[in-house]
């Protein structure tokens, strides 16, 4: 039995930010806490000699012809090389027979597009519905994406962002005011940021916290995608207990590797996952004075889920 390959080029081309992979990744989120997926830990592989790392994550959904094995890696020392940091593929599987159908030589794309619809899922049902000012910590990858892909559930006006290196502070301003086409300004002040926001994404591999509970106010909603491993770290523990709805992609995963790992175990029990929203069975934000906290690790059901959905667009 052959399977496919698919090149990262031929991805690009068929897989972006739009309203159908959005749709897409929801439905992961409502898979993961509706008791339809089978999803194990994350497995964590240090390779010391890189030095770098290995994740490798998957998920097996009930009802669905194929699911998804995930092999991303991160070598830091690849840039003096020449070489991005980052690569990784998807590995399709019939789960019916076990065997491979497909390979997804992503290169970590599909992991960039997925994450940054996530995020756009978690705005549509805990973001304030008027929003003027988003804030972007972090100048990188995501820090672009998230807010192009926050574009297909709130509009807004301006952006301020905060970056370690003004030089990619201003870049991004440059870059990103041309692909939005509003006001994108950098600051050196992340109190500034949250205190001028409606909306704040948190997008660094940070080990110490970047946002302290005394900057929230009311009608923020924060989404932190970059703890996603032990000891990361973007939030100050009493930003989660200051929020009024604490929302995470999985506990038991965000409790090991998200902003929950830094909240004692009976603290965690306040949290619950935004696939409990998307599938009905709690209401996301009701108060527009309410604070929200979505804590994202990114699950093994979004790989396969927007596996599934690139497969699909390769076969229309």
């Amino acid at each position: 039995m052959s399977a496919v390959v698919v090149s990262e080029r031929e991805l690009r081309q068929q897989v972006g930010l739009d309203s159908t992979a959005l749709e897409a990744i929801e439905k992961a989120f409502s898979w993961a806490s509706t008791g339809r997926a089978v999803m194990p830990p994350i497995m964590h592989i240090d390779v010391a000699e890189g030095p770098g790392d290995v994740d490798v994550k998957s998920a097996y959904v009930s009802g669905l012809d194929s699911f998804v094995v995930k092999i991303a890696s991160g070598f830091f020392g690849n840039a003096d090389l020449g070489l991005p940091t980052g690569s990784g593929l998807m590995v399709v599987l019939s789960a019916r027979t076990g065997f491979c159908e497909a390979v997804l030589l992503d290169n970590g794309y599909l992991t960039d597009v997925r994450t940054a619809l996530a995020g756009a899922v978690a705005a549509r049902y805990l973001a304030p519905l008027s929003v003027h000012t988003v804030g972007v910590i972090g100048a990188g990858v995501q820090a672009r994406l998230q807010i192009e892909a926050l574009r297909l559930v709130r509009d807004f006006d301006d952006v301020l962002v905060y970056g370690r290196s003004a030089e990619r502070a201003a870049a991004y301003c440059d870059e990103m005011s041309e692909r939005l086409g509003v006001g994108v300004e950098a600051t050196t002040s992340v109190e500034e940021l949250v205190g001028q926001s409606q909306i704040v994404v948190t997008t660094t591999p940070s080990r110490e916290p970047l946002v302290e509970a005394a900057w929230l106010h009311p009608g923020l909603h924060i989404t932190a995608m970059g703890s996603d491993l032990p000891g990361k770290q973007e939030l100050a523990a009493d930003v989660l207990r200051a929020a009024d709805l604490l929302v995470c992609d999985s506990k038991t995963q965000a409790a090991c590797h998200g902003e929950l790992q830094h909240l004692a175990e009976l603290e965690t029990r306040r949290a619950f996952e935004l696939g409990e929203i998307t599938s009905g069975g709690r209401p996301g934000r009701t108060d527009d004075k309410a604070i929200s906290v979505c804590d994202l690790t990114g699950m093994g059901t979004q790989d396969t889920a927007i596996s599934l959905f690139a497969l699909r667009r390769f076969a229309d």
